[in-house]
């Protein structure tokens, strides 16, 4: 008999990989100040991959609360270029300016993962991807804005991979569930390990 599975996460990108998995679970949101946690740890020189598995934790143990006996799966993602952590731009021209920036170099998407059950953590791992993008010229970041209009807001990059945004790019290094904020392959092996889901 398998274990109770809870996803920590309001992302319907994170349900749908898990329902595609084949997995039987809840999707639960936390209720942690993300903004909070990510400043505290700012503070404290943390990297782009500890600031994700850390929000990840969180997010798990927060919910472990309500549901004992479950493995509960918490993550998180983090984009950065060097040391700069980036976020949703508010407006099209912080996505032009993040573009910009992004534009003939190689920044990652760093996706952290963990489970928790009964308030201690169980399992944790970060996985990341290297995402090159193609030198972009002024021009044609304006007709990709134009064409894209405020989607580019819900994202991070200024960027969905399954849309125009793929043609942003020269190369990506890392797997599709990286990208999306769910590591499945380490993911599914470790709820295999603790019997929470069939082999």
């Amino acid at each position: 008999m398998t274990q109770p599975l809870v996803l920590a996460s309001s992302s319907p990108f994170r349900r749908l990989l898990m329902q595609n998995a084949g997995l039987d679970f809840v999707a639960q949101a936390a209720s942690i100040d993300e903004r909070a946690i990510e400043a505290k740890l700012t503070v404290q020189n943390a990297t782009p991959e500890t600031v994700a598995l850390e929000l990840a934790k969180a997010k798990a143990l927060d919910v472990s609360a309500r549901f004992p006996g479950a493995f509960v799966i918490g993550s998180d993602q983090t984009m950065s270029l060097g040391d700069r952590v980036y976020h949703k731009p508010a407006s099209l021209q912080e996505a032009r300016e993040n573009l910009l920036s992004l534009s003939g170099k190689t920044h990652h998407l760093n996706s952290g993962v963990a489970i928790v059950r009964n308030g201690e953590l169980v399992w944790e791992t970060v996985a990341k991807a290297a995402m090159t993008v193609r030198p972009l010229s002024d021009d044609f970041i304006d007709r990709y804005l134009e064409r894209v209009g405020d989607a580019v807001m819900s994202s991070v990059g200024a960027y969905q991979l399954e849309g125009e945004g793929i043609r942003l790019f020269d190369s990506i290094d890392g797997d599709y569930f990286t990208i999306l904020g769910l590591p499945m392959l380490p993911l599914l092996k470790a709820l295999r390990e603790f019997g929470a889901v069939n082999d």
